[in-house]
């Protein structure tokens, strides 16, 4: 689940200047991302349509031997050729926020030039990120730009949400939020849809959906929607999640405390997680209930999204004992009444849906991020068709270095 190469990627896999050249133009700082932010909050007001475009911009053009030249330095094993060089552009649309209430949010939409006819659309979704400014629409060197830029090569009409609050999006990151994953994403191909309209570039109905870390789960809430037909006209075509944390009450978390996953991550993630679940599901009343001092002084604006990777592994210890007092640590370990029940409700994207669409899960054995084992466990409740394949013996980002080339391969038009 962790952040910012894939983004989630801590800072390992940057692209570096082959991605930034076309962006000088676009030399983002935290005060212009921030105003940006503010800005497009006060447009969606005006407006509450959901999925509709408030702007686009262009934001890189790349060769496909660029593409390819990125992703053997970014780590990837065995990418195929892209055969189009690509274009990508900033979305800015409508949505809504954790209450139901009219906000924006950001994303890339990636088109294959030179490509004819109508294309089929794959959407990423991305993993772990903490910092406003890593998003894929922003940042140049982001991981999950190239990601996305790759499927264009392909030939396919890539899409990638920021989600709520990154990127140029208003207020804070609702981290691990079913619903706005989902509201953000599935707006997000309705805004793509007006905008390859306009570009003279028709959308196939059937979208395959891909994920990583984070947003390996988020997948499942993204195709359970499309099921629904909550999207108009686009349905679910294929899943292929890669080292989701699908099973949070009875996979995720017990791993933490049993040490399966690394001490120093589990703390990242656990911090980011209460303090988003605080702020939707409530979790405390007071920051001093549930970290330690200093952090109950600082972690809440450790984490607000202005904040670097770096900045926030510096202000953070290296065990969630020292970062939680021992009442909320036993609260995270044996979570009850609302709490458990909020936690229940998020995991039932493995349980309340019916699909016919195949579903696939990519796991590497090594990984200490998000263990293994939640592959299986939520393929045993799913309704549906589900292919479980391990990577091997790889890591968390290993896993989506061996599973991404895979999946590259298999969705090529």
């Amino acid at each position: 689940m962790t952040s910012r190469a894939i983004r989630i990627i801590p800072a390992t896999l940057a692209i570096g200047a082959l991605l930034a050249a076309p962006l000088t133009a676009f030399a983002v700082t935290q005060p212009s991302l921030a105003q940006a932010a503010v800005a497009q909050a006060a447009l969606a007001e005006r407006t509450a349509v959901r999925g509709s475009l408030v702007s686009a911009v262009e934001v890189a053009k790349l060769k496909a031997a660029d593409l390819d030249a990125a992703a053997t330095d970014a780590g990837f094993v065995g990418t195929p050729k892209s055969r189009y060089d690509v274009t990508a552009y900033r979305l800015i649309y409508r949505t809504i926020d954790p209450n139901g209430r009219p906000t924006t949010a950001s994303g890339i939409v990636v088109l294959p030039d030179g490509r004819h006819g109508a294309l089929t659309v794959a959407e990423y979704l991305h993993g772990t990120t903490a910092t406003k400014a890593y998003a894929a629409s922003v940042d140049p060197e982001s991981t999950d730009r190239l990601i996305t830029a790759l499927f264009a090569g392909t030939g396919l009409a890539a899409i990638a949400p920021d989600y709520l609050g990154l990127g140029l999006g208003p207020g804070k990151h609702p981290y691990i939020d079913t619903n706005t994953e989902t509201s953000a994403s599935i707006d997000l191909l309705l805004a793509a849809r007006t905008f390859t309209t306009r570009h003279g570039v028709a959308l196939k109905r059937d979208v395959l959906v891909t994920g990583f870390s984070q947003g390996g789960r988020a997948t499942l809430g993204v195709g359970r929607a499309l099921t629904r037909g909550e999207a108009g006209s686009f349905r679910l075509g294929e899943i292929r999640g890669v080292a989701g944390p699908y099973d949070l009450l009875d996979v995720e978390l017990p791993a933490v405390f049993t040490g399966e996953v690394e001490p120093h991550v589990a703390t990242m993630y656990l911090a980011y997680f209460t303090t988003a679940w605080d702020r939707t599901v409530g979790l405390y009343n007071n920051p001093r209930e549930a970290f330690r001092p200093p952090y109950a002084d600082t972690v809440e604006g450790l984490l607000d999204g202005t904040h670097t990777e770096e900045e926030i592994v510096a202000g953070l210890p290296d065990t969630p004992a020292k970062l939680f007092t021992n009442q909320f640590l036993a609260k995270l370990k044996h979570p009850t009444a609302h709490f458990r029940q909020a936690l229940q409700d998020a995991d039932q994207i493995c349980h309340n849906w019916t699909t016919r669409a195949p579903i696939h899960f990519y796991t590497g054995t090594k990984d200490t991020d998000v263990v293994p084992t939640n592959a299986p466990a939520c393929a045993t409740t799913l309704r549906a068709t589900v292919t479980t394949h391990s990577m091997g013996p790889v890591n968390h980002f290993g896993t989506a270095h061996t599973a991404y080339p895979q999946i590259l391969r298999t969705w090529t038009p």
